[in-house]
């Protein structure tokens, strides 16, 4: 399959509007958006926003702060 012809302008266009048909579906594990996806990697590969990290989990003997106000009751 030819691959389209496409200025820069048209090829961030496109992927702003794939980004934007992906964040906006309410769906977000469906095949179409799963296309939508390999599309977007397609147009435009660069990566897209990281995902921040999820915090260090805490020392054993640490309490939770729920722990420690149910404790306190």
């Amino acid at each position: 399959m030819p691959t389209p012809n496409l200025t820069d302008d048209h090829r961030a266009y496109l992927a702003r509007f794939l980004r934007e048909a992906i964040e906006a579906d309410r769906y977000p594990l469906s095949p179409r958006v799963r296309r939508l996806k390999k599309l977007l990697a397609k147009i435009d590969p660069s990566p897209g926003p990281a995902v921040a990290p999820l915090p260090p989990p805490k020392p054993p003997g640490d309490r939770s702060a729920v722990v420690a106000k149910k404790q306190q009751q």
